[in-house]
């Protein structure tokens, strides 16, 4: 939008509440931003004007707004932009935890999505009792059973950030298989179709799916394009952490790009990466695929982190034939004298037939960040290669023994990508960012784990290093890859830019200031810079500290019952 067309409709807009008033003075406004650099999402030129909010609502954007104010903001010197939007967020717990979404919130993130291949609904008894039995250092009863349910009951505990979802495909296979390695009966998957059009009616933004992970490793093509389908007749999106992001890379491309085609959907790819060093000379071939692919009229997309290593577990690293039937399962073939052997070879061979990030990275490369049991807390911060020397055994045995003792995968980052690819990604005009990280908190609870710095970092990071430091974009362009490029292709409803009448989300930050602090070696730092943060108009930051508001809503996708 034009300077001159955002001052005509804010006139309008100005004139429209005006008459709605009775008597000839206007109530005053709720917030009124002066003076700020609007940057309002769009991708054109910045240019200073004030915004006016009332309700939930942006009411007004001109040049000077006349009017009084419950809270006036000088936002002079400073950006004024639409609040980011995280595409891929593990906040489902930790917002249970802490509803503040300390981490985020304090980088400019008011809307997290979810759904990476997991979802927190559909569930049934058997999942529930599995997902209690899972939990760690978070504790928490599960009260609701659909994914609507679940977003409806953050909301309601008190959240900062809006909220939205996909529906996992993991999470619908094992609704109703289980854990096993084997395709679906028509009637199973008749089930996973109508539990899939459950989920958009409720708002879900369309289908998730996370393929290197057992049991999502398990379902064939078909399998997703059936689902796709469903979502696809709502506007919704499939979304993938594809098959392989490294030596099957460009064949993982091709599926998800037919999946896309056969199901009559948008795709998104998740965190897109080149994986180990072998793969980085992949990424013309890859930027190719999908811009032949969005020529031909498929809307492919992409996300990403601003890092060079990944955040997993130990699964990962493990063949899925061993993880068939869940963890208990996986646990008791590790332990097995005939197996054992098996899966050593398996981890230690070259293999395209899955990814084996243990290859891809290598043990001196593996940093262990997460445990379950206390007792193995002290490992948090070595790589897989100190704490194979410190037990006298080699890494692929230390990897193997570690997930027996710990009751869980591990979590462990993984240092995979090339900076050069990094900072082309993030110049690309259809990536947007994503942290595939919880929103934590410097105390509590969180502290008991170590993390990946994107969780502090990962948004502030493309503002600080790679606009202003390293000048890979410009200001405006990096706005619009965290606001309306996204808001777009989930097909959001009046969000993801400033203009009236749009949800008011607004982040105010100094672009000559803000910075990330987290690294790998101390990872629980926040992020500065970000100055103000409004959530559906009420403020959730104030002069960088967390005002305690809890204005969060879910924000819903373009199959919602509440649109027809």
């Amino acid at each position: 939008m034009s300077f001159r067309h955002a001052c005509f409709v804010s006139l309008f807009a100005l004139l429209a509440s005006c008459a709605e008033l009775p008597g000839s003075r206007a109530e005053p406004f709720d917030v009124l931003i002066t003076s700020g650099t609007v940057y309002d999402g769009s991708g054109g030129a910045p240019y200073v004007a004030d915004i006016a909010i009332r309700d939930e609502r942006i009411v007004a954007i001109a040049k000077t707004i006349d009017g009084t104010a419950v809270l006036r903001i000088d936002a002079s010197g400073l950006a004024v932009a639409p609040g980011f939007i995280n595409m891929l967020s593990w906040a489902p717990a930790s917002l249970i935890e802490d509803g503040r979404s300390q981490g985020d919130i304090r980088q400019g993130v008011t809307l997290e999505v979810f759904g990476e291949g997991r979802s927190y609904g559909p569930l049934n008894e058997t999942m529930k009792a599995a997902m209690k039995a899972q939990q760690v250092g978070i504790k928490f009863d599960i009260s609701w059973t659909t994914l609507g349910e679940y977003l409806e009951y953050l909301v309601n505990r008190g959240i900062s950030p809006n909220v939205a979802s996909f529906v996992g495909a993991t999470t619908l296979r094992v609704h109703e298989i289980g854990f096993v390695d084997r395709p679906p009966t028509l009637g199973e998957l008749s089930a996973m179709r109508e539990l899939t059009h459950q989920a958009m009616q409720e708002g879900a933004l369309g289908l998730g799916s996370s393929l290197i992970y057992a049991p999502a490793f398990y379902a064939r093509t078909e399998e997703l394009i059936a689902l796709a389908e469903v979502v696809g007749e709502y506007g919704g999106m499939y979304i993938s952490h594809m098959r392989s992001e490294g030596n099957r890379l460009l064949g993982s491309i091709d599926e998800l790009i037919r999946i896309a085609r056969e199901g009559e959907v948008a795709a998104e790819i998740y965190h897109l990466k080149m994986s180990g060093k072998n793969n980085w000379s992949k990424y013309d071939d890859v930027v190719a695929k999908v811009e032949q692919a969005r020529a031909e009229g498929i809307a492919i997309s992409a996300d990403m982190y601003t890092y060079t290593a990944a955040s997993t577990g130990l699964d990962a690293a493990m063949p899925p034939w061993v993880q068939e039937g869940g963890y208990a399962a996986w646990v008791e073939r590790l332990q097995d004298p005939v197996i054992r052997p098996k899966v050593a070879h398996a981890m230690s061979n070259p293999n395209d037939e899955w990814e084996n990030l243990l290859r891809a990275a290598g043990p001196d490369n593996m940093l262990l960040v997460g445990f379950r049991n206390k007792s193995l807390r002290k490992y948090i911060g070595s790589t897989l290669a100190e704490v194979a020397s410190l037990r006298g055994t080699s890494a692929i045995e230390t990897a193997m023994d570690l997930v027996i003792e710990d009751g869980s995968r591990v979590q462990v980052v993984y240092f995979l990508m090339s900076e050069e690819n990094v900072r082309k990604q993030v110049a690309l005009p259809w990536v947007s960012f994503a942290s595939d990280a919880a929103s934590m908190a410097t105390e509590g609870v969180f502290l008991e784990q170590s993390t990946h710095p994107r969780a502090y970092g990962n948004f502030v990071r493309v503002l600080g290093r790679y606009v202003r430091d390293e000048k890979v974009l410009p200001l405006q362009m990096a706005i619009y890859k965290l606001t309306k490029l996204p808001a777009s292709n989930l097909k959001l409803r009046h969000r993801g830019e400033l203009i009236p009448g749009f949800f008011a989300d607004v982040v105010i930050f100094d672009p000559s200031t803000v910075q990330d602090h987290a690294t790998y070696d101390d990872p629980h730092r926040y992020a500065t810079g970000v100055v103000h943060v409004f959530v559906n108009g009420e403020q959730v930051l104030r002069d960088g500290e967390h005002t305690g508001a809890l204005p969060g809503q879910v924000v819903r996708g373009p199959g919602w019952v509440g649109w027809r």
